[in-house]
């Protein structure tokens, strides 16, 4: 495949694809980052790394979520549209909350407060289509498990 397929298969993905595909790089860094001090060194374990496993999580089935969510708009089913914002805006939030984890960053207390609040939007929106959906209730249950590991950040 030649350069210029590339960049017509590239511009041809939805912009919300691109980004997604972008949070999931830098979440997959960051825990790379954790791993890797983990593996090379038992005294520079990263104390936070059960939060990024939990976000990361989240981040997973965030994006199978949103996945399923599009698949209905596109069939013409707007009623998940605002599960579909507020998964969006978990990805986002839970993306960089692994990576300041990851960094050890002194705003990471500011940023799981950040995370508490846009995980219980996306865990009550999530909990509306649980029922018919099965991607919202594991997102949502995934959610409600990065609040409570991110409440012990705060702590």
């Amino acid at each position: 495949m030649n350069t210029t397929d590339k960049i017509e298969l590239l511009e041809n993905k939805d912009r919300r694809d691109v980004l997604l595909g972008a949070a999931a790089v830098a979440a997959t860094l960051a825990t790379g980052s954790a791993v890797a001090a983990t593996d090379h060194s038992h005294h520079m374990m990263n104390k936070n790394t059960a939060l990024i496993d939990t976000a990361l999580d989240c981040i997973k089935t965030g994006q199978a979520c949103n996945d399923h969510c599009i698949d209905l708009v596109k069939s013409g089913d707007t009623t998940i549209a605002d599960c579909m914002a507020s998964v969006t805006d978990m990805l986002a939030t839970c993306s960089a909350l692994t990576q300041l984890a990851s960094a050890q960053s002194p705003h990471l207390v500011a940023m799981a407060k950040v995370c508490i609040a846009v995980c219980e939007d996306c865990e009550k929106e999530c909990r509306k289509h649980e029922k018919k959906h099965q991607a919202c209730k594991v997102c949502a249950d995934s959610c409600q498990e990065c609040i409570e590991a991110c409440k012990k950040v705060v702590a």
